[in-house]
């Protein structure tokens, strides 16, 4: 019941600034005025280690500043006071050079750490990004990285990716380091400081992910009341006729603006892209927190719905060998059909200093996620080449309730000449599913030229269908040395699942689990260069939870498979260039796989991915950046029912996937700035038999910017357009044997923000 990690990591002293260092400005005090002194904010973390070093003057008089005489000028150079490295609260990691990605991320129970310092490939969105690009939802964003791919079409009402060729859900990812409380769904951007995807596996780093996320982990940072106030609003339009409007106001108060509190709310709704279809949105996010000497306290609730009316995109499945020309983006198989997602979540973080080098940290939240209507499984079925099918509407209705909780300690001390960064953490997750659905009557149409589908009934209230408890115990100690340049991390995680489903019409126990193990993982990272470069490894392994039957078509639908495990090893360079970034990064993931036989899945297959990833962010020169990178991936089916498939090409791991961005700010007119994005999928098999593979395809996306003052205001005006050519394509596979998605029109975004 547990995990074993060896991990080497180094800081290589070069001249980047380290998270939390705040810099304190000169204070002039002029005397016959009678005004209160102006209060220099700091950081909690630079304040305690400021406060401590005066608790350790020798007398009460040491400890006191003195007071100026009348008429006298008080002036000091700038003072940088570190956080203590344990920190996380109100410790987010600097913007790296462009401000597009962040110089780091949170590694699970090992906090924040440079990109630099991290034994895996790891990339971190900021919110500049985010607004910049008018990302709407978490797949906007994630647009940005060669390793994702799309499980389901552009505008459903639920979003789920494919990390490193591996199905990640939506419903996996976490939010501000916690797994089970993120939205479902389709996830909002205009709440997140921070996007940050790590690859792999990240058992021993964040425990266990509620379905597994092999491929790699998601975690989602959420705005905080900064110290500089905020108060911005932002009006949009996406075609065809949707608009919206966004507010964000932070502000912080009380003795040393110890406290801050932070709003985000939005609305979209209107007519979109997809024939006959209408969108409807809506936000509302409060985030709290308390900044004390020794005591910090984060609390964040938010509530969202995302509803579809008029239909979805589709997706299909094909008879035969042969995959039919894709239809226009903008064909509305699904017209008349509809889909609602509401989500309701809070949760709270507090971490309290035992020492200067002791700190005890805690988070839990919870989720109410509510969903009915034709939320996924929208699949032209049977597809022939003509374009014709026979398909069934569904109607499908379900809930997830989750409570989730972590905590532990991180403490750094020294034996002599080795440093030490000990990390404990304990991690709990229930949650409790039910979903219900109806099939209409079968119906002929075409993909090409669709006739109105049948409407399935109602299928009343969601029974429960599984209960599953994720809890684990880990503890890590980071051993450094030689001046930091390298660290060894050894670490245990004791894992276990168990879990119980339901016949979802007797209410029976059908099936449990309850499974549990040891799962080592190790890393390496040296520095053996004058310059800022990190050679790196990792081994890690993770027990995941069962995977469940999502093909809605399957004669098991909803069936719960036993935990497995995992295993990846990686290897990789990462280099800091001043103003760029790169990591390049080999390896070669292993797990079990759902086999598809008949219309029944089972839980025998086994799927061994490798690959090569090359990621960069950062600035060429002076107004030039750059965002993205290509992967190259051979995904084999090393273990198929008899033997048959083995050998096969894992369906949906295309060899190349690239993703490349730029920005430019024109040097012709101050305030401009212009964007270019290419997006490119190689050919990729949609089947486990290989015998229905989808064309290659690449997409161009364009904008631009234009920042200005009116009437004493800044004002942003942004431009994008994603597909600019309007191209129709099979994008990709859905995470079911032999289902592909489809690609969105074009789509024009508008907006305009003003900072008050």
């Amino acid at each position: 019941m547990g995990a074993a990690a060896l991990l080497l990591l180094g800081a290589d002293g070069s001249a980047h600034a380290e998270p939390g260092v705040t810099s304190l400005p000169a204070v002039a005090v002029d005397a016959p005025k009678e005004k209160p002194r102006p209060v220099v904010r700091q950081s909690a973390a630079a304040a305690h280690v400021g406060r401590a070093r005066a608790r350790a003057a020798t007398t009460p008089a040491q400890r006191r500043a003195p007071s100026p005489s009348v008429g006298a000028t008080l002036s000091a150079a700038p003072v940088l006071v570190p956080a203590p490295s344990q920190a996380e609260l109100g410790n987010l990691p600097k913007e790296f050079a462009g401000g597009q990605a962040a110089r780091g991320a949170r590694l699970g129970m090992l906090g924040n750490r440079d990109f630099l310092d991290t034994p895996f490939n790891v990339t971190s969105y900021t919110s500049k990004l985010i607004e910049n690009q008018q990302a709407r939802t978490l797949s906007d964003v994630l647009e940005n990285d060669p390793s994702v791919r799309f499980t389901v079409s552009s505008g459903q009402v639920r979003e789920n990716f494919r990390i490193r060729g591996f199905s990640v859900l939506v419903s996996e990812t976490a939010l501000n380091g916690l797994y089970g409380v993120a939205p479902d769904g389709r996830v909002p951007t205009e709440f997140l400081e921070r996007v940050e995807v790590l690859k792999g596996p990240a058992a021993l780093l964040s425990g266990m992910a509620p379905y597994g996320a092999v491929g790699g982990s998601i975690n989602l940072v959420t705005k905080q009341a900064g110290d500089t106030p905020v108060t911005s609003v932002t009006a949009d339009y996406t075609s065809n006729s949707q608009f919206g409007t966004h507010i964000d106001v932070g502000r912080r108060f009380g003795q040393d603006n110890a406290f801050g509190v932070r709003f985000n709310g939005a609305y979209r709704g209107g007519d979109t892209t997809l024939d006959y279809q209408s969108r409807e949105r809506g936000l509302e996010a409060l985030a709290l927190d308390y900044r004390g000497e020794k005591l910090r306290i984060a609390l964040d609730a938010y509530f969202n719905q995302e509803i579809a009316r008029g239909g979805v995109p589709m997706m299909a499945s094909f008879t035969g060998t042969g995959v039919a020309a894709a239809p226009d983006s903008s064909n509305n198989i699904f017209r008349g059909l509809s889909g609602r997602m509401n989500n309701s979540g809070a949760m709270g973080r507090v971490e309290y200093d035992l020492a200067d080098n002791v700190t005890l940290f805690a988070s839990a939240g919870a989720i109410d996620a509510r969903f009915n209507g034709l939320t996924n499984s929208t699949v032209a079925t049977n597809v022939n080449v003509l374009g014709r099918y026979s398909g069934t509407s569904i109607d499908l209705r379900g809930y997830t309730d989750t409570i989730s909780f972590q905590g532990g300690l991180r403490a750094d001390f020294r034996t002599f000449e080795i440093g030490h960064r000990l990390s404990l953490s304990a991690a709990n997750l229930e949650s409790k599913i039910g979903s219900a659905f109806q099939r209409s009557s079968a119906y002929v149409s075409s993909i090409y030229f669709p006739v109105t589908p049948l409407i399935a009934r109602d299928p009343g209230e969601a029974p429960k269908s599984t209960d599953t408890t994720l809890s684990s115990i880990a503890l890590a100690d980071t051993l450094s040395a030689f001046d930091d340049r390298a660290q060894l991390i050894l670490g245990l995680r004791a894992q276990r699942v168990q879990t119980k489903s339901y016949n979802t019409t007797t209410g029976a126990e059908t099936t449990y689990y309850d499974e549990s193990a040891v799962t080592p993982a190790f890393g390496l990272i040296v520095k053996p260069l004058p310059i800022s470069m990190s050679l790196y490894a990792n081994y890690i392994e993770g027990l995941t939870q069962g995977e469940r039957v999502t093909d809605t078509a399957a004669a098991n639908y909803n069936q719960m498979f036993p935990p497995y495990k995992s295993r990846q090893i990686e290897t990789g360079v990462k280099w800091d260039a001043g103003s760029i970034a790169n990591t390049l990064s080999f390896y070669e993931i292993e797990k079990p796989s759902l086999i598809k036989s008949g219309n029944v899945y089972n839980s025998d297959g086994r799927q061994k991915n490798q690959g090569i990833e090359w990621n960069v962010f950062g600035e060429i020169v002076e107004g030039v950046r750059i965002l993205g990178g290509a992967a190259y991936t051979i995904g084999v089916l090393t273990k198929t029912a008899n033997g048959q498939l083995d050998g096969k090409t894992a369906y949906g791991t295309p060899k190349w996937q690239v993703n490349l961005g730029g920005e430019w700010d024109t040097p012709f007119v101050p305030g401009l700035t212009l964007e270019g994005r290419v997006v490119y999928t190689s050919a990729q098999f949609v089947n486990s038999a290989n015998t229905q593979k989808i064309p290659e395809w690449a997409r161009l996306d364009a904008g631009l910017r234009y920042s200005t003052q009116l009437f004493d205001k800044k004002v942003t005006f942004r431009a994008n357009a994603n597909n600019l050519l309007d191209h129709n394509y099979w994008a990709g596979s859905y995470f079911a044997d032999g289902i592909v998605i489809l690609s969105s029109p074009r789509t024009v975004l508008l907006s305009a923000t003003v900072d008050f």
